[in-house]
């Protein structure tokens, strides 16, 4: 067995909603039946007893080790702990060659299963021994290094569950909720709104008990020291007790509580200057250690912090006892576990000394052993949930804490005896207040119960109602999807809303390029949903993209299918009949939102039959009324558009809409009827997102086929009394149209200037040129720079032989070169003659027909 290419589908893609890793998977005659390898199914099983059942009870079909690969890969994920489910396995046409698709929470995670699934593979076959444990552990760490921390995690999973789109931006906690110009971004338990001064400040702990003061929330007094002996005179000033702690330290490091002694506090004061050069002393509050979370102006969730600690049974020495709190499987050694394993260091040794204990002595049964003078999670304290204990005055003291600073996700520290009491009434204080608090203890407590943080922090980036999405229009087809989808998005712009777009001709943001090339895959798309200045966006959805790494969204409001006719790029990544082709096209249908609408070319029964995979409605176009699926949609009330009278007719219920085609430019008064098929298409798409047909009239009146506008899409020029048009038609069914189209317009005679891609199959290549033949009577064949694996002349030479007993053409020339083949062709022209140009380079060929045309 080898794998031969692996890719990451990192949206919804041909095989399912899911992310996945796809396979391309070669398998020996043998391994096509795994019966035919002796004893393998037992040595597998005896290296992986976990692994599934091969296939379902009662089957009796051979299987390939391609499919044993898929349920390896998969199974160690689940057996590593990650939440997947999805798993296929699907031969190919070629014999031995599989495609296997397993599902993935986090893409390296993937990769590696699928990698450790095939060492365990090769295992079984050789019978050597393979170490599961260790592969296991390796997932399982690697899952625990890649995924969202529990404080994001929670927020991220909140957002999912309101149908919030999220994206990571980093591989650390940046994440970015909805799109466009209504995403918003948070890192950690911070959000984009979130005041870098507030940070500042919270960090500066002398400064905040200032402003904590002057607004009336009781803190602890103290002042910053120079040295160890200002440290002893400003305890002296205060009165002991005192804590001694970095000024703008965290996670309580180099804190030191309860300080009674000069020794102490030297001590104290060198621990904290290990961490940070300016340091506080402050007055010790005796009491609980409470963390009170305010999310906007609400306290959310509050927990009694205590520090780690053991309790001797007269047995076990402290060190025997710190082990066996850590075998608890809640604690763990990062942060994806509700709770951290006790760090036995000398920090603990030191804290130990203060009880006169050490590692080896047993204290005696039912003594409470403090190893820590914090009571951080992250070095092994506990956390008790007390929101429900909170007193309305301890919850306004946190909160003018919280605003008293600028945070609007704000931890405060409060110390004091309990909750159920105004702090005043206990001689307590805030003494901290964090920026992007810890949410751990919140979600998942070590005692009572957990706090909807996630909820919290999401409904206040986004309002009951709203869910971040920008409307988005995904248009795919075999023809016409990049006319149709500068179209949707001038209508869209004619609303007034900040459109990108992409398609083959590059990217662009309110009409400015910011990108060229074919930018009609899903990393383009995903770069216009990244920026802010865009209220919609229209995609051209081409079937490489979908092919490489699945869509750039999880749905889209507008799904747009021009059409399939009989296909294109047949027999390229195991597409090889119109059926796959169709297939792989509704992909965006079935991730039409619920509320949204599939806009289907009801004239393509293959494109009209994909109405049944889509969740949301359907607005069918066609050009003829009676049709009957036209006619049926419109019967049974719902929205649909064709033609009638010169007019372009939408139609919903009783409401209808009418569109004089004349007053539509880019159809010439209706007469080009792939032109109006795209118009139709669009129109559909701008009412599917909701656009005003006063909006929609004026985009129609407002759209010039210019080669700014749509290049290389049906543009016409006059040259020396001539017509030309250059078009980008590039399989049998544009060309047909384009026929169709040209037999509209007089010509004395009429000339075509044609090559093909070499990554077509031999008859559609032929069959371009039957079709021209019929129509044109000067064909001049040109060989392009995209022979795509092709040898020299191959490609002319098939365009030749479709010109074999053409009925209308009598001139054929073959010319090496397209700006020379344009030449060749416009040398020829009279006046009155009509010349269609079939560019390869877009750009550059209307470039040059431009210059040829200013030179005439």
């Amino acid at each position: 067995m080898e794998v031969i290419r692996i890719r990451a589908l990192r949206g919804p893609n041909l095989w399912s909603h899911h992310t996945a890793v796809e396979a391309i998977v070669s398998c020996t005659p043998e391994e096509q039946n795994i019966e035919l390898l002796s004893g393998f199914e037992a040595r597998l099983r005896t290296r992986f007893p976990a692994l599934s059942a091969l296939q379902p009870t009662g089957h009796t079909e051979a299987v390939p080790m391609a499919h044993v690969l898929e349920l390896v890969a998969l199974s160690l994920q689940a057996q590593a702990g990650c939440p997947v489910t999805f798993s296929r396995t699907t031969p190919t046409l070629e014999t031995g060659i599989y495609q296997t698709v397993v599902e993935y929470t986090e893409e390296a995670v993937g990769r590696l299963a699928l990698e450790l699934a095939e060492n365990l593979i090769n295992a079984a076959v050789a019978d050597t021994p393979y170490d599961l444990t260790g592969a296991l552990a390796e997932l399982r760490e690697l899952d625990e290094d890649v995924r969202l921390g529990p404080s994001t995690g929670a927020i991220v999973a909140a957002a999912v569950a309101r149908n919030i789109p999220f994206r990571r931006l980093t591989e650390g906690s940046m994440v970015m909720f909805g799109w466009g110009s209504r995403q918003r971004r948070i890192q950690a338990a911070e959000m984009d709104s979130t005041s870098a001064i507030a940070e500042s400040i919270a960090q500066d702990k002398e400064l905040t008990k200032k402003l904590l003061h002057a607004a009336g929330v009781p803190v602890p007094i103290g002042r910053s020291v120079e040295d160890a002996d200002d440290a002893w005179a400003a305890a002296q000033e205060i009165g002991l007790p005192v804590v001694v702690k970095p000024k703008d330290g965290n996670q309580g490091k180099g804190v030191t509580v309860n300080v009674m002694t000069r020794e102490q506090l030297t001590k104290a004061y060198h621990t904290a200057r290990e961490f940070r050069d300016d340091i506080m002393v402050e007055r010790f509050l005796p009491g609980n250690d409470f963390r009170l979370l305010v999310i906007g102006d609400k306290l959310v969730a509050a927990a009694r912090r205590d520090p780690p600690q053991v309790v001797g049974d007269g047995v076990h020495t402290v060190r025997e006892l710190v082990q066996k709190v850590n075998a608890d499987p809640r604690r763990g050694s990062g942060h994806s576990t509700s709770l951290t394993k006790i760090k036995f260091d000398d920090i603990a040794l030191a804290r130990l000394a203060l009880q006169d204990l050490e590692a080896d002595s047993i204290p005696p049964k039912g003594q409470r052993v403090i190893l820590r003078n914090n009571a951080n999670l992250s070095t092994g304290g506990t956390a008790t949930d007390v929101t429900d204990d909170v007193h309305p005055e301890v919850a306004a003291r946190a909160v003018e804490a919280a605003q008293m600073i600028g945070l609007d996700i704000c931890g405060v520290d409060v110390v004091c005896d309990g909750v159920l009491q105004p702090i005043e009434d206990q001689r307590g204080g805030v003494v901290e207040v964090n920026a992007a608090p810890g949410l751990r203890m919140h979600l998942s407590p070590s005692y009572g119960k957990g706090r909807p943080v996630g909820e919290a922090i999401v409904n206040s980036m986004f309002p009951e109602g709203e869910d971040g999405r920008i409307p988005v229009v995904a248009v795919t087809g075999t023809n016409g999807k990049t006319t149709t989808v500068r179209l949707i998005a001038h209508l869209l712009t004619a609303s007034g809303l900040r459109t990108g777009m992409t398609n083959t001709d590059g990217v662009y943001i309110e009409g400015r390029r910011t990108d060229s090339g074919d930018c009609s895959g899903p990393r383009s798309a995903r770069n216009v949903l990244l920026h802010p200045d865009v209220d919609a966006a229209v995609f051209e959805t081409a079937r490489g993209g979908v092919l490489r790494e699945g869509l750039a969204f999880d749905r889209c409001q507008v799904a747009v299918v021009t059409n399939i006719g009989t296909g294109d790029h047949l027999g390229l990544n195991y597409i090889t009949t119109v059926e796959d082709l169709a297939v792989l096209k509704r992909v965006i249908v079935q991730n039409v939102a619920d509320s949204g609408f599939a806009v289907l070319n009801a004239m393509d029964p293959i494109v009209a039959g994909m109405a049944a995979n889509c969740r949301g409605k359907v607005i069918f176009f066609g050009a003829e009324r009676g049709h009957p699926v036209i006619a049926t949609h419109v019967a049974q009330g719902r929205r649909t558009i064709y033609v009638e009278n010169g007019h372009l007719v939408a139609v919903e219920g009783k409401q209808m809409h009418q569109v004089d085609l004349t007053q539509v430019p880019i159809t010439r008064n209706g007469s080009i009827g792939f032109q109006v098929e795209n118009v139709m298409a669009a129109v559909a798409a701008a009412w599917g997102v909701g656009i005003s047909w006063e909006a929609i009239r004026l985009g129609l009146k407002t759209f010039a086929n210019d080669t700014d506008n749509a290049p290389g899409r049906f543009n016409v020029f006059d040259y020396k009394g001539a017509t030309l048009i250059a078009d980008y038609g590039h399989n049998p069914d544009a060309i047909l149209a384009l026929v169709q189209a040209v037999e509209t317009m007089p010509a004395k005679r009429r000339s075509v200037v044609i090559s093909g891609a070499g990554d077509r199959r031999d008859q559609d290549i032929t069959q371009q040129t039957e079709i021209l033949g019929r129509a044109f009577d000067d064909v001049v064949l040109y060989q392009d720079q995209c022979q795509r694996g092709r040898v020299d002349g191959e490609v002319v030479a098939l365009l030749r032989a479709g010109l074999s007993g053409a009925p209308r053409t009598s001139h054929i020339a073959e010319i090496t070169g397209e700006f020379l083949a344009i030449d060749t062709a416009l040398a020829r022209l009279q006046e009155g003659d009509l010349c269609l140009i079939l560019v390869d380079q877009v750009e550059e060929s209307l470039a040059h027909i431009a210059k040829r045309i200013a030179e005439a």
